[in-house]
């Protein structure tokens, strides 16, 4: 409408985040044009906080539990009234008891509604006023019908009265738009977390020497940043003065840090380590690579918010149908029959009432319910609340390697001499390094002296050891540049002029990996290993783990593009990633899960977290949402033919409101059965 209208060239809306981005060019006095004509079509227009948008979230997710609190409370205490009222009639009770009964079920029921009943009420009303309609539209009539006829029975003393059905379809109705709630703030948060990185402060190096802080967004291509040991790299850059070791994980996904000298470049979101760096910028922060992982994932997002919910689908058909219905009724019974009308609007309310989706809105989070506690007891996490149903209908899982299929933590794989070991540990104790943690790890007994200790950028450690001078480090400064080349990571002793000693790593597999690889397979299921790591090392493991595609060296963009070829091909993609480089690909492919060992980025992304140093969860998951998906087709089938039973019924006149009330609980009840076979099949 706002493109129509202005002739803007550029509108998006994302559903997931509720964030509107209009560009256009010309007078910026449009903007107040643009935010009238959204306000006209019912929605609030504010200008994009941060800190309004969790405060918003809080108060969202505060409301729905409140809702759900008081309808759980009030339903719990109608049914206990209700009881006493199904199991006897007025004769045996008494009038005056039952009306008693009623009266507090009335004081009970009607608060609960109009408190509980809000998010219902407010969204419907959105719906109608916009000329619309949703599924929140027979719901909220049949609730107000409901009360309003039952309290109208109850003040005339009569039997038709159901406050225990309205309250408990507006429960349960409640728990799945909550879930629907913490699926969509999950997919707010990931995104708006990642942006707090581009934000804050970076030292720029001015023309007359002196440091000015200034704001990241408001850096410059062509500018000079220092970057001090210990801090984050800003902005993307090429290196001008210092020699360091920078953490790149966020980019590549490896632990292993990589050298920096003057003319390698380096990224935003990276982690110097060892020494300052002069960094000239060659793209501004809008520009990085960092803020490029966040427009994907905004993108990725969009992408699946783009499918319309089933219910508001069926709510197309669903809701005209169901009020016509009722209308008929009434209009048929009173109009044409002669029936009072009175009779005549009770079987119009049984109609809808008989028709409300309670067993439709239970077929799925019940089965979610079931579903997400047995995985929980395995140690999956379901995130999402459509995750499984996504996971069901996979056909390809793309792996990241360091951290998902490994453990991502080298471990020591040569064998030494122990007073070898004891003096490589002893030196290794003073370095952060990965590698050196691993050797220091790998010697428990008491360390050498060794004093002078220095450590060099990039190059590794020196010290002194009874008057001799010892160096831990890379090939290039202490080691034998002359000895084979390994595809293993590798860490050199040497000592005086003594022979160097070459010290290896392993990252090896999680110990069911393979077996995992080949049950998907088995499942027909393609497998694709994709890393940020160095070629020789990504096919090492995918023959290991028994991988027939791979590929290397990717940085997050090229993920992206080519999770996005698999998709055009009609693929539905599984991503198991770990690190911020998956992030992108996390928000982007059909379903993903990350590891418990992930970084806080990945599991704010990733559909599902899976717990533990065995890769099995992510077989058993699958296996639990195709059975969970088999459930849940069953259980729309039973609503169906309920309905297609009850509507005929209940139209006749041979239902009255209080039956109608009974068997939608038991369709209810009917379901609930059926999802607990989930159960025997664990």
């Amino acid at each position: 409408t706002v493109k129509k209208n202005h002739g803007i060239p550029y509108a998006r809306l994302n559903f997931s985040n509720g964030r509107l981005n209009i560009s256009w060019k010309g007078d910026p006095e449009l903007a107040n044009d643009l935010a009238a004509q959204i306000t006209a079509l019912g929605y609030t227009v504010k200008p994009y906080s941060l800190e309004l948008e969790k405060n918003s979230e809080e108060n969202e997710s505060r409301f729905l539990l409140l809702c759900l609190g008081i309808a759980g409370f009030a339903m719990g205490n109608i049914m206990l009234l209700s009881i006493g009222l199904w199991i006897t009639t007025t004769d045996s009770m008494g009038m005056a008891t039952r009306d008693l009964m009623n009266w507090l079920s009335a004081l009970i029921g009607i608060p609960a509604i109009m408190i509980s009943g809000r998010p219902f009420f407010k969204s419907a009303f959105s719906a109608l006023k916009n000329r619309g309609t949703n599924m929140d539209v027979p719901i909220s009539l049949a609730l107000i019908l409901a009360c309003g006829m039952s309290l109208y029975e109850t003040i005339n003393h009569g039997e038709h009265v159901y406050f225990d059905s309205a309250v408990m379809l507006m429960f349960f109705l409640l728990i799945g738009r909550y879930l629907d709630f913490r699926a969509r703030r999950s997919a707010k948060n990931a995104a708006s977390d990642l942006m707090q990185t581009l934000s804050g402060f970076a030292n720029v190096l001015m023309k007359d020497g002196k440091t000015k802080r200034m704001l990241i967004r408001d850096v410059q291509e062509g500018m000079r940043v220092l970057v001090t040991a210990g801090e984050k790299i800003p902005v993307d850059g090429t290196v001008q003065n210092g020699e360091s070791s920078i953490d790149t994980s966020l980019v590549t996904g490896e632990t292993l840090p990589r050298p920096a000298k003057p003319g390698d470049e380096v990224y935003a979101g990276t982690l110097n380590q060892s020494a300052p760096l002069t960094v000239l910028v060659t793209k501004a922060a809008e520009n990085s690579l960092l803020a490029d992982v966040v427009r994907l994932m905004e993108k990725a997002q969009q992408g699946q918010a783009a499918y319309v919910r089933l219910a508001d689908k069926a709510a197309r058909l669903y809701t005209p149908l169901v009020h016509t219905l009722a209308a008929l009724a009434f209009l048929l019974w009173w109009g044409l029959w002669g029936l009072a009308w009175q009779n005549a609007l009770m079987i119009s309310v049984t109609v809808l009432i008989i028709t409300c989706p309670c067993a439709l809105g239970l077929a799925v989070p019940v089965v979610q319910v079931l579903a997400s506690g047995l995985l929980m007891k395995r140690g999956v996490m379901i995130k999402s609340g459509d995750a499984l149903e996504r996971l069901a209908a996979i056909d390809t899982v793309f792996f990241d390697k360091t951290g998902t299929l490994t453990y991502g933590q080298p471990k020591l794989g040569s064998i030494h001499d122990v007073k070898d070991l004891k003096l490589a540990a002893s030196l290794a104790a003073h370095s952060t390094h990965p590698l050196s943690k691993a050797i220091a790890a790998a010697y428990s007994g008491t360390p050498e002296n060794i004093q002078n200790i220095t450590e060099h950028p990039g190059k590794g450690l020196e010290g002194l050891w009874q008057n001799k001078k010892i160096r831990l480090g890379s090939r290039a400064w202490c080691g034998d540049k002359n000895a084979p080349q390994t595809d293993d990571p590798e860490i050199w002793l040497k000592i005086a002029n003594q022979k160097p000693l070459c010290f290896t790593f392993t990252d090896s597999l999680r110990p069911d990996a393979a077996e995992t690889i080949r049950a998907l397979k088995e499942q027909h299921i393609k497998t694709i290993l994709i890393s940020g790591d160095r070629e020789a090392a990504a096919q090492k493991i995918a023959k290991e783990a028994g991988i027939d595609t791979y590929r290397a060296e990717q940085s997050p963009v090229d993920k992206y593009a080519f999770l996005e070829k698999y998709k055009s091909e009609g693929r539905k993609v599984l991503m198991v990633g770990d690190g911020l480089n998956d992030a992108a690909i996390l928000a982007g492919a059909h379903v993903s899960m990350a590891p418990g060992t992930a970084i806080d980025m990945a599991q704010n992304v990733a559909d599902m977290i899976f717990m533990g140093d065995h890769l099995a969860p992510v077989l058993r998951t699958y296996q639990t949402a195709k059975m969970s998906q088999k459930l849940i087709k069953q259980n729309f089938i039973l609503a169906v033919l309920y309905n297609a039973i009850a509507v005929p019924l209940a139209f006749a006149g041979l239902v009255t409101p209080l039956i109608a009330a009974l068997a939608m609980s038991g369709s209810s009840l009917l379901v609930i059965t059926n999802s607990f076979r989930l159960k025997l099949h664990a």
